[in-house]
């Protein structure tokens, strides 16, 4: 049984500074929060968000059924992460395209949507910001920050910029840095949006126009890295849509059936289409863009020359991290990565490598050994 929230913006009229040497002069961040922060106000965890997802992590908003959090299953009352017993915030990242400031706001320096002028955002500036919010609310320390892929990130830059604020850590389904195979996929799936005709350089909000085929494209590049190679085999194998008799006929049939048609023959396909459509109707090119490269940037050890545990050894948090075995984009040996280096510096870390089939999605689903490792490690805060 889930329950009903709704979405709070907050405003800040002070510029953030950015990594890139720029600041933004005034920004709004769009946030939920679920559950009670107690008299002592140490009872708080902030959640970080993947990819494509948003602030609203947890319930749904009344009147709209199919509104569920992106991690409902993992918070709320009685869950894993009991919100019976935490304050539990969700923080719209900055550039999203979910309610905080991003490429579709409107620029105040020239009075049309930011688009491709929307300055390059970093995990670190994702951290500041959401830094500020949780001071705003009141909270000096917090009890826990939790995310898992893109949100792990987050987390790990948490507890560095501000190790005396965190308490615990969870990591799930990340790594300190993206492999140069991630890298390249981020960069085909960035190349078919930018070269979709409706991109207009980054400002098609002008055109009235949304490069749909890139982010179609770009959702299915994404998608296939997220599933396992069992989850694929076992949901689609190599099955059909139409009768195997409609494409064994003539040899010539089969060619202007290839090539004039190029409808969707196989389940797969159909389950990619359908993703990317659906993908394409919601979510901002600019966006992707951004977050991608943010993907791309985060490697906090690139400043103690590529040495992780240098780069967390003013580290005070506790952590739990968290990977999957069928989990090829954030290998369980990036996850060991991050341990190694919490050891090095004497850090109590708690580690777990779930056998799940599902790939990078595991961390979004109900697999029973997941939550319960969840749910422990909460129990006992």
């Amino acid at each position: 049984m889930s329950f009903y929230v709704r979405t709070q913006i907050m405003q800040f009229n002070e510029a953030l500074p950015l990594v890139s040497g720029l600041s933004l002069p005034a920004y709004e961040l769009a946030y939920e929060t679920y559950g009670e922060l107690n008299a002592s106000k140490s009872n708080a965890i902030v959640i970080c968000h993947a990819l494509n997802a948003s602030h609203h992590v947890a319930g749904q908003y009344q009147g709209q059924d199919n509104s569920l959090g992106w991690w409902d299953n993992m918070i709320g009352p009685g869950k894993p992460v009991d919100t019976n017993r935490f304050f539990v915030i969700g923080v719209n990242n900055l550039g999203s395209c979910f309610g905080s400031t991003g490429p579709m706001q409107i620029n105040p320096e020239t009075q049309k949507p930011y688009g491709a002028d929307f300055p390059v955002i970093t995990v670190e500036d994702w951290v500041q910001a959401q830094e500020r919010l949780v001071t705003r609310l009141g909270i000096e320390n917090v009890l826990a920050v939790m995310g898992g892929s893109l949100g792990g990130m987050q987390v790990l830059a948490w507890s560095m910029l501000y190790p005396k604020r965190v308490g615990h850590a969870v990591v799930i389904a990340s790594a300190p840095n993206l492999t140069a195979e991630n890298i390249a996929f981020n960069e085909v799936a960035r190349r078919a949006i930018v070269t979709d005709p409706d991109f207009y350089g980054g400002h098609y909000y002008q055109h009235g126009v949304i490069p749909k085929r890139g982010l179609r494209i770009a959702r299915m590049i994404g998608h296939i890295t997220y599933l396992s190679d069992d989850v694929m085999n076992t949901r689609f194998g190599r099955q059909l849509r139409r009768a195997a008799h409609a494409i064994s006929s003539s040899t010539q049939e089969a060619q202007h059936y290839l090539y004039s048609t190029m409808e969707v023959e196989f389940q797969i396909e159909s389950y990619l289409r359908h993703q990317g459509d659906k993908f394409a109707e919601y979510f901002d090119a600019n966006t992707y863009l951004l977050i991608t490269r943010a993907l791309d940037y985060f490697d906090p050890a690139k400043a103690f020359g590529g040495h992780l545990s240098q780069a967390m050894a003013n580290i005070e948090a506790k952590f739990l991290i968290i990977s999957f075995t069928t989990d090829w984009r954030f290998s369980p040996s990036r996850s060991q990565e991050i341990v190694k280096a919490l050891l090095d510096n004497h850090r109590q870390v708690s580690y777990v490598n779930i056998d799940a089939p599902h790939g990078h999605d595991a961390f979004l689903l109900d697999d029973p050994q997941y939550l319960s490792v969840v749910r422990s490690y909460f129990k006992h805060l």
